[in-house]
């Protein structure tokens, strides 16, 4: 079940209309009440003598008796939905739920002589409407703060009660959803997002590739982006506004949006907190373009374990640069990997904050080398692309996991999203170099590939029959092979590779180690250039297998 707590009103006539309107709005096919205040509010459903306007003078009684003591938007307005495959409650079940709700939200605590007046009207056979006006017995407000809140810890509650799905919870720190208002222009205009998805994408990426504050406002700019920059008498900045070239409203001015209502990790002191100290490159390298990438790519196979060691603020800290990192590679990728990339950055956004406040000095380095690739020409090594998604996978479906450990549902659902859109975009770029390995592989000597053949069975032998029937098992020999040549003992690291989560859920056990050996050797196959990225760009341009691993 949802809950949606619509902004105050100042016409509790005007909600009752729509509520028992059946000509306009076809799926009111019968309105009627479940349940009222005292259980004897008339009802016009069903009622033949009772009419709307007895309806609204009941339930604004005490908002008359009040006079100027009443607020002027004193209609409470909450709908509540089941899910599509619920079954259909009762009248009575929809009856207790709303009870439930109004005493959870303070509007109707139970047993309270002075509660606020309400109705409940069922007009579908999933959802009600709750009417009330907040003026209690005793001609005070009642105390509803938090009521969204409230009601979505209650509506879980119910869920568990009545066997109704489980619905993912939020936690107040998704990004505003544009207004019907919003939709509807962006259809008329042709746009395939409304201007506000638009700005949250592109300000998110210019925060992922700036370095200074300067330059996030430079690259905004730069990427068709009006900025309205505000200061405090001080000449410190305060905040930001940021408006599409072309977005105006009627009276032909920029439709601006504060970085907080695009999200509530794009104001201004969230994104001064993030860029604090960051420098383009990281420390003490000589190779600046391989350490970044390697930088990278160690991070993201390391999040694993630090989300299960570390505190909770230092996790979330990590789990914002690994959206961070998924923000900037479509930046960096060829015209076909960046639709599926740009995808899992999209998705991820939601997942990249929580109710945890992010440590983020404990992340530095790692967003210092996310910044790095971005000014340094990309590696002309596919196969180093195809690593970096390979351990990017693994990451995000850590931050699933990590989120779900903590009940952040919603987060934890964007996640799952996310590894979806990754798992497409590594298939991609695999592809080719996978192929070169495979090849290798298959001109090995048949004594050398018995040998490596042996070495699975040794390390693994609880999935060395799975791996050496898999089509992909010859470029795991060849990369066995490979490592043995360069001086490592294969057999442990093997055991090494295996132990990292979600090999048990990988689509090919072969492939998955393939790369995680590449990735701990630091071995480099022969590139594939068709799968070679872009030279990357400091703009922000807009972002318009089978089971998880």
């Amino acid at each position: 079940m949802i809950a949606n707590i619509v902004k105050p009103g100042s016409k509790t006539r005007g909600v009752l209309n729509y509520l028992y309107d059946t000509k306009r709005a076809k799926d009111h096919t019968d309105p009627h009440l479940v349940a009222s205040w005292d259980g004897f509010a008339p009802d016009p459903g069903r009622d033949p003598e009772a009419t709307l306007a007895q309806l609204t003078t009941a339930l604004d009684l005490r908002v008359k008796q009040a006079g100027d003591r009443a607020s002027k938007n004193h209609v409470w307005h909450c709908s509540i939905r089941a899910a599509p495959e619920d079954r259909a409650l009762t009248d009575a079940e929809w009856a207790t739920v709303a009870r439930r709700v109004l005493n959870a939200t303070g509007i109707a605590p139970t047993d309270d002589p002075d509660a606020c007046r309400w109705v409940a009207v069922r007009h579908a056979d999933d959802h009600i409407h709750i009417v009330a006006t907040k003026v209690r017995g005793d001609l005070t407000p009642p105390r509803n703060w938090n009521d969204y809140l409230r009601a979505d810890k209650e509506l879980a509650a119910i869920e568990e009660k009545y066997g109704l799905r489980q619905v993912a919870r939020g936690d107040r720190t998704a990004a505003q959803r544009p207004t019907r208002a919003e939709q509807e222009k962006g259809r008329r205009t042709g746009r395939a997002i409304t201007a506000r998805e638009h700005l949250r994408t592109t300000v998110r990426t210019a925060v992922s590739a700036a370095t200074s504050t300067e330059e996030f406002f430079r690259l905004l700019t730069g990427a068709g982006v009006l900025v309205d920059i505000q200061y405090f008498p001080s000449g410190d900045i305060r905040g930001y506004k940021a408006a599409l070239e072309g977005d105006t409203n009627k009276s032909g001015a920029p439709v601006w949006f504060s970085g907080s209502t695009l999200a509530p990790d794009l104001s201004y002191p969230k994104i001064a907190e993030r860029l604090a100290a960051t420098s383009t490159h990281p420390r003490g390298t000589s190779d600046r373009q391989h350490t970044a990438w390697q930088q990278v790519i160690e991070a993201a196979g390391n999040l694993p374990d630090l989300l299960a060691q570390t505190d909770d603020a230092t996790s979330q800290a990590h789990i914002t640069v690994l959206a961070e990192t998924l923000d900037v590679l479509p930046l960096t990728a060829t015209a076909g990997l960046r639709i599926p990339l740009s995808q899992a950055a999209t998705a991820f956004e939601r997942a990249s904050r929580s109710r945890i406040h992010a440590r983020h000095r404990q992340a530095q380095s790692t967003r210092r080398a996310v910044k790095a690739i971005l000014r340094e020409p990309a590696p002309r090594d596919g196969a180093l692309f195809a690593i970096l998604l390979d351990a990017l996978l693994l990451a995000v479906v850590a931050a699933q996991h990590w989120h779900h450990n903590h009940h952040h549902d919603q987060q934890a659902e964007a996640a799952r999203q996310t590894a979806e859109h990754l798992r497409a975009a590594y298939q991609a770029a695999a592809r080719q170099p996978l192929a070169v390995i495979h090849q290798r592989g298959r001109h090995l000597a048949l004594p050398l590939q018995q040998r490596q053949a042996e070495i699975i069975r040794q390390a693994l032998p609880d999935l060395a029959k799975e791996i050496l029937a898999e089509p992909t098992w010859p470029a795991l020999a060849a990369t066995l092979s490979a490592t043995t040549a360069a001086g490592h003992n294969p057999a442990t690291l093997l055991a090494q590779a295996a132990r990292n989560r979600e090999l048990h859920t990988a689509g090919s056990l072969s492939e998955v180690l393939t790369w995680r050996l590449h990735r701990i050797t630091g071995l480099r196959p022969q590139p594939a250039t068709t799968t070679t990225p872009a030279s990357a760009r400091t703009t922000a341009p807009t972002r318009n297998h089978r089971r998880t691993r």
